[in-house]
């Protein structure tokens, strides 16, 4: 059963592309929602043969507007409560430039909604499920355009897949409690957390360091792609370093698995949350796979950061300065 509603997107996307030559997409968006965008850029830009994607961080495409941006473009744009001022004003200058814009957020009525064209309202509340919605309505999107713009030969394989990661994800999420109460208390103390990942889970790697760590543990941290580790990373890998490892079920899984290797080599305090481990290919067509990993490893390593959260008795709502101070 889906936990997305696929004919909405359907019908925005049938919507544009009747009423526009579309040549690029542009994915913006800020910190977690930044990277809840990435999966579909990386999607899209794998499985695309003409279009333009690109992904930004909000304000470097306030400050430095693409040149093609305009009538040809759908810019994506995704906020959880729908006021990050950054994302906002994105939207404004798509919309200045006649761009389409598309915004998905979990607050309707919310400011990203003003200068949208189209807006999808997404849960989170619900469950781990729910959590996964923002980036499964983006990586739907991108489907879509990418069938009704040009075609693409795994459609139905990946609409398949969405029929199946959510009830996955959440299964896997609730699965998950013990190792991650393992994975707490051997790193509830770690002066520092190192991430990494591969494919289109890169940027959950990339999140989990500057969001749950940082920004919700107060915790030093780090990411980087698995395929960077041995370009220079790798130099602070010793005995008991902590390291978090999203490994990933398909194309990217032997770029993730040199890393791990190394890792155990040097005897490294290593966490791996393994996509495989949940069965995600054994339920998702292997052609595909590949592009449902953040979903499942957004899932799982949410309980692992709620179990560290429990640890260190440090509520992952607990901050010092977002949304306290003027900055």
């Amino acid at each position: 059963m889906y936990n997305i509603n696929l004919n909405q997107v359907k019908e925005i996307v049938s919507d544009i592309v009747s009423k526009n030559t579309i040549e690029n997409v542009a994915f913006v968006g800020c910190g977690a929602s930044k990277s809840e965008l990435y999966p579909a850029k990386y999607f899209l830009a794998n499985a695309s043969k003409k279009l333009r994607v690109a992904h930004y961080t909000a304000n470097e495409f306030n400050y430095d507007v693409p040149d093609w941006l305009g009538e040809t473009t759908v810019v994506i744009t995704a906020s959880l409560g729908g006021s990050t001022p950054e994302t906002v004003k994105a939207n404004a200058v798509a919309k200045a430039a006649g761009a389409v814009v598309v915004s998905v957020t979990h607050a309707a009525g919310s400011a990203l909604t003003i200068d949208a064209d189209y807006s999808i309202i997404h849960g989170f509340e619900a469950n781990y499920a729910a959590k996964l919605e923002k980036m499964g309505y983006v990586m739907a999107l991108a489907l879509e355009l990418l069938q009704q713009i040009e075609g693409y030969d795994k459609y139905d394989k990946m609409i398949a897949g969405f029929d199946t990661i959510f009830e996955l994800a959440e299964k896997s999420a609730l699965s998950a409690k013990k190792a991650a109460k393992e994975f707490a208390e051997a790193y509830k103390d770690a002066p520092v957390i190192y991430v990494m990942s591969s494919g289109a889970s890169a940027e959950v790697a990339y999140s989990t360091s500057i969001c749950l760590m940082m920004e919700m543990q107060w915790i030093n941290s780090g990411s980087f792609h698995s395929g960077e580790f041995f370009h220079g990373p790798f130099e602070i890998t010793d005995k008991d370093v902590p390291f978090v490892l999203l490994m990933n079920d398909g194309k990217t899984r032997s770029i993730d698995s040199r890393a791990l290797t190394f890792l155990q080599r040097f005897d490294a305090l290593t966490t791996v949350v393994d996509a495989k481990d949940y069965g995600l290919s054994s339920e998702i067509s292997s052609d595909v796979a590949t592009y449902f990993n953040p979903l499942l490893h957004t899932a799982v390593f949410r309980v692992y950061a709620e179990e560290l959260s429990y640890a260190r008795q440090h509520p992952l709502t607990k901050r010092r300065y977002m949304w306290k101070l003027e900055y």
